[in-house]
């Protein structure tokens, strides 16, 4: 099969094609021929072996497996003999937590992991973009006691978290102002924004409104710069680590001090169970409450551009991989 491979930590230019073996399903596992995948900020940090920590589960010195990729969407083509919840033609989608295997034409995954299959209407493009921008904003909700009505900021309202927390955070009935540029105003609008912010034009920091939480999925923020913008008992969440990691460290400090910080506190979106979310994205798909962003779609021969692309940190929403198969 062809794949993308990656034999060493880099920038995108390392990255080579290949044709290597297929995989081949274990008794719990189904082999799945991919249709779509996806590159995102989590295959880009994988690839340059960002955070340095990280590499304690993604390789030490280089990546412990050289089939990048964490989104897919495709069709079950053989399962393991004791799968009983999928069969052979069912379409499927889901997220790889170990950010492996979906950068090829193959991959195995275990029945009980975390994808599900593709609910009827959606196609393999959108099933894809689907579940790793998805997967963290609601690991950024989950944070939080959130209540109907209350008021949620999101900067960066147009990436792929951005643009995922926005709905659904108005899922679950929050007051919603998201920051973004003048010329994705009324995309974010559509998304279910109540007010946006344009950041070419004001600083968010400065805004007079305050809020029950403020989420920073691009992680351009910091806790300090956005504190005034908290109501009493009000939280803070980032994607990125922050000036000298500071928002893993936060989340430990922030409550002990809360008593002289107006009782407002700093969190990590520490993972949840990533299977169950993608079962409540499947929900939400098929009642037509959730729809990923898609900036730009490339032939799966054009990769590399698209993880350079990536690499630009403007990317609108998600990046979607299309996978072609010789017929026979």
């Amino acid at each position: 099969m062809k794949a993308v491979v990656a034999t060493q930590y880099g920038s995108p230019d390392i990255l080579q094609f290949a044709e290597v073996e297929p995989p081949t399903p274990k008794e719990n596992e189904l082999l799945i021929k991919i249709h779509a995948t996806t590159v995102n900020r989590t295959d880009f940090a994988t690839l340059g072996g960002i955070p340095f920590f990280a590499k304690i589960i993604t390789g030490l010195f280089k990546p412990k497996r050289p089939i990048l990729g964490s989104e897919f969407a495709g069709e079950v083509i053989a399962i393991g003999n004791e799968v009983t919840s999928y069969k052979v033609g069912d379409r499927v989608f889901g997220f790889n937590e170990d950010c492996f295997g979906s950068h090829a034409q193959y991959m195995t995954k275990a029945e009980d992991s975390s994808l599900s299959s593709i609910p009827e209407g959606i196609d393999y493009e959108q099933a894809a973009a689907s579940s790793e921008g998805a997967f963290y904003a609601y690991n950024f909700i989950n944070k939080v006691d959130l209540q109907s009505g209350q008021r949620v900021l999101v900067n960066g309202a147009t990436g792929a978290i951005g643009s995922a927390a926005v709905q659904l955070l108005k899922y679950f009935d929050a007051d919603v102002t998201a920051v973004c540029g003048t010329q994705n105003i009324e995309l974010v609008k559509s998304l279910g924004a109540n007010r946006v912010i344009d950041y070419r034009k004001e600083d968010f920091t400065k805004d007079d409104q305050r809020y029950h939480c403020v989420f920073d999925t691009v992680g351009k923020s910091s806790f300090f710069k956005s504190r005034h913008l908290l109501k009493p008992g009000g939280v803070y969440i980032s994607s990125d680590l922050g000036y000298m990691s500071q928002n893993l460290w936060l989340p430990f400090i922030t409550p002990l001090i809360k008593s002289l910080m107006d009782n407002k506190t700093a969190a990590f979106p520490d993972p949840k169970d990533c299977r169950e979310i993608i079962q409540f994205m499947k929900g939400l798909m098929e009642e037509g409450r959730f729809k990923a962003v898609i900036d730009r779609v490339y032939p799966f021969e054009q990769i590399i551009d698209a993880y350079r692309y990536v690499g630009q940190k403007h990317k609108l929403g998600n990046v979607v991989i299309t996978v072609e198969h010789e017929e026979g």
